[in-house]
């Protein structure tokens, strides 16, 4: 059935680039709004900044947990693991990680940290860096070495 609704999946070796996308909107749009609630003086924005920032960790965390599970399986030449999968999840759990202390910080100031906003505000563009980079390597995977996709053979040897 699911390859009636999503044709495409069936060239997915796994399930992680069908996940990819939610942290990416969801972190982005919680660090726009923290930003516009911080700039023009409405918290009530830093509600919904908060619970997009909390859909996008536990998204994240989807993410991260299903491309740690398509590691082993992922077909790939090892100059491709070693020079782009391997900073792609160094990347990614970090952004995890920094996403996770974020959240419980806001959680705890519900919905946005009185005192040290402005840090706040920076760790949360910080997190969008880390997460853009991490993305970037992902992306160079699949588009440039068909990582998770069968629709060329497998390995593809790494070039700048």
């Amino acid at each position: 059935m699911l390859d009636t609704l999503l044709p495409g999946v069936q060239h997915l070796q796994n399930i992680h680039p069908l996940v990819v996308h939610f942290p990416v909107a969801f972190l982005s749009g919680a660090a726009l709004l923290y930003l516009l609630a911080w700039l023009a003086g409405h918290d009530a924005w830093a509600w919904t900044g908060l619970w997009l920032l909390v859909l996008g960790t536990l998204s994240a965390a989807v993410a991260v947990g299903t491309g740690l599970y398509a590691e082993p399986g992922a077909m790939m030449a090892r100059s491709v693991r070693s020079a782009l999968l391997v900073p792609h999840k160094r990347f990614m759990l970090a952004t995890l990680g920094l996403g996770a202390a974020v959240t419980v910080w806001a959680g705890v100031a519900r919905p946005f940290p009185a005192r040290g906003r402005r840090v706040f505000i920076v760790l949360l563009f910080v997190l969008l860096a880390g997460l853009t980079k991490g993305a970037d390597y992902g992306a160079r995977m699949v588009y440039g070495y068909n990582v998770g996709g069968n629709a060329c053979g497998q390995p593809i040897d790494f070039t700048e």
